[in-house]
């Protein structure tokens, strides 16, 4: 099959669309350049990988929590994430898997249960909607999913499919602006019923050097309709540090800013593109 000139060039675009009015281009970036990553901070990048293009995405998070009831700590990894370049520079396949281990200890009664296994698998595609065009942002959409595939202590039950609109400027002096608003279906971890989870989040980035990057970052978690499922908000930071154009390792850590949140967290991980 002979592929017209036009759907060639629609496959080759960096983005789907345009600014109304605007002639800037955008895109991901090329194996001769600096990798972008989803990972550290909770707000993700708003380009695609490429086609053709594979980045695996992995670390490891410590979580520590204390209400004065009970005494919570969680272990999460690999924190799988798996990009594909698929179709068009503009689209990419999005699959995820985690393991968590908690280990809660009632303050009350001094007693200690433990529980780990896998979590629900995510699958969703990432689209690069527009490129910056001054005060006009980078926008991409992610159309995502969580299966019912985990362990029964950590699994949601049901498919639970949401959206992630992201939104991103570059600055001048090597600083960056980022967001991102998100919407996910989400299940109650006392009643089981569903709900809807929102999230918000603001970063701001900062390229040290050319190899030495850092971020700081404010989210939050909104659910509505929940049974039992607070509101909780959290900042965060951390550093990344790129061994070469396609590997790049990563810290960060954060912390709770309400009573519902957790305490505080930090964890590390790694970024490998081929």
């Amino acid at each position: 099959m002979i592929e017209t000139a036009s759907a060639q060039d629609f496959k080759d675009r960096g983005t789907l669309l345009n600014w109304n009015g605007s002639d800037a281009v955008g895109g991901p970036s090329s194996l001769d350049e600096p990798l972008i990553g989803d990972r550290p901070d909770f707000t993700e990048s708003s380009t695609t990988v490429g086609l053709g293009v594979k980045q695996v995405e992995m670390g490891y998070t410590y979580t520590f929590d204390n209400d004065g009831i009970s005494q919570a700590i969680s272990h999460s990894y690999p924190e799988m994430l798996w990009r594909v370049g698929v179709y068009a520079e503009w689209l990419e396949l999005r699959i995820a898997y985690n393991f968590g281990d908690v280990l809660e200890r009632s303050q009350r009664t001094e007693t200690t249960n433990s529980s780990a296994g896998g979590e629900d698998l995510y699958l969703g595609f990432k689209i690069a909607l527009t490129p910056q065009d001054g005060v006009l942002p980078e926008t991409a959409l992610v159309l995502q999913t969580t299966l019912p595939t985990g362990d029964d202590v950590f699994s949601a039950g049901s498919a639970n499919p949401g959206f992630n609109y992201i939104y991103s400027w570059a600055l001048d002096n090597d600083w960056s602006l980022a967001g991102q608003t998100q919407w996910n279906r989400a299940i109650d971890d006392q009643t089981s019923r569903p709900y809807s989870e929102f999230s918000q989040s603001l970063a701001i980035g900062k390229s040290f050097s050319d190899k030495f990057g850092g971020y700081y970052e404010w989210f939050c978690f909104i659910p509505d309709g929940a049974d039992s499922a607070p509101v909780e908000h959290y900042m965060d930071g951390g550093f990344t540090y790129l061994i070469h154009n396609n590997l790049q390792l990563d810290f960060r850590v954060g912390f709770g800013l309400n009573e519902k949140s957790d305490d505080y967290f930090a964890g590390t991980g790694l970024i490998f593109r081929y």
